[in-house]
C-alpha cells in the first residue's frame, strides 16, 4: 500500500497503536490456528472419502467444516488488512511481529515489537529483519519523551 509508505510513526504514537492493535493480532493469530486445526481435519474427511468413496462420511459436517474454514480465513484477512491500513507492517503472525515505520537519527526504520513484549523497545533498519534489532535509545532526539 503507498500509504504504508509514507506514514512514520514516533515511539508514542507506535507505543499507542501497538496497544490498540494487539487485540486484533491475538485475533489474527487465535484464527489462524484453528484454522490450521480446521485443515487438518478435512484433510482426514478427504482422505476417508477417498478411502470409503464417500459412502461412511457425513456430508452436511464436511459443508459445515468448510464453511467454517472460509470463515477463519477470512477473519484472519480482516484482521490483517485491519492492522495494515494503519501503516503498520505485519511481518510474521505466526509469532505476532509487526514493524512501525519510523525514522531514528535521520534513518528509515522500523520500530519492531513481538506479541508478549510489554512495549516497542527495539528497532531495525527497513533492509534487516528481527534478528538485526536493537534497543532504542532514549537518548535519541526523537524518542526524548519515554512512553509512561
Amino acid at each position: 500500500m503507498p500509504d504504508e509508505e509514507s506514514k512514520v510513526f514516533s515511539l508514542r504514537d507506535a507505543e499507542r497503536l501497538r496497544a490498540q492493535l494487539e487485540p486484533i493480532l491475538i485475533e489474527a493469530i487465535e484464527a489462524r490456528r484453528k484454522l490450521a486445526e480446521m485443515e487438518e481435519q478435512l484433510a482426514r474427511l478427504t482422505e476417508r472419502v477417498q478411502q470409503s468413496g464417500g459412502m461412511m462420511v457425513s456430508h452436511e459436517k464436511a459443508v459445515q467444516q468448510r464453511l467454517e474454514r472460509n470463515r477463519l480465513a477470512e477473519s484472519i484477512q480482516s484482521a490483517l488488512e485491519r492492522i495494515q491500513s494503519t501503516g503498520c507492517v505485519v511481518k510474521d503472525i505466526e509469532v505476532g511481529l509487526l514493524d512501525f515505520p519510523a525514522r531514528i537519527n535521520g534513518e528509515a526504520v522500523y520500530l519492531c515489537w513481538r506479541l508478549g513484549e510489554d512495549r516497542i523497545r527495539f528497532y531495525h533498519s527497513q533492509d534487516e529483519g528481527f534478528s538485526g534489532r536493537k534497543p532504542i535509545d532514549p537518548r535519541d532526539a526523537e524518542y526524548r519523551n519515554p512512553i509512561q
